[in-house]
């Protein structure tokens, strides 16, 4: 049933519980985890002209740190891993690599952040999968310690 886990990643320390979820999953079932963070386009866009490079870079780097995460992790508890950076909105890209790689379920993290808060935040990422897949979800609600 489950062959094909994303597990996107914003590289938040919240996303560890996410992935424990997906790791027991994957690890019974026999099932490949697929980490995936973007580098969210309207932040760096939104900089002045002369920070754009050097933030576009920093959030590149901060991406792959946070896949290269989940694959030590997945590697550890003997679960195959692949690992993927894109460049766009987060929601979007998220949606389009889980059509593209015919992945089964989504384990994501959420803060629950409500009013004020979501709005500061660009809203939620993993309210707008919800809202925009049939594919499969299970939603973690991050501790905020």
């Amino acid at each position: 049933m489950y062959d094909h886990i994303l597990v996107p990643t914003d590289g938040s320390d919240g996303t560890a519980q996410a992935l424990d979820h997906a790791l027991d999953i994957a690890a019974t079932r026999e099932a490949k985890i697929h980490a995936l963070s973007v580098v969210d386009r309207r932040l760096y866009l939104a900089a002045g002209e002369e920070q754009k490079p050097d933030l576009k870079a920093t959030m590149e780097e901060d991406a792959h740190e946070a896949v290269e995460e989940i694959a030590e992790a997945a590697a550890e508890a003997g679960v195959e891993c692949t690992t993927t950076v894109r460049d766009g909105i987060p929601y979007r890209a998220i949606l389009d690599y889980a059509a593209e790689s015919d992945v089964d379920l989504i384990v994501m993290g959420t803060h629950g952040r409500s009013g004020r808060d979501k709005l500061a935040n660009l809203g939620s990422v993993t309210e707008r999968v919800v809202e925009n897949t049939d594919v499969p979800i299970l939603v973690v609600r991050m501790d905020s310690e």
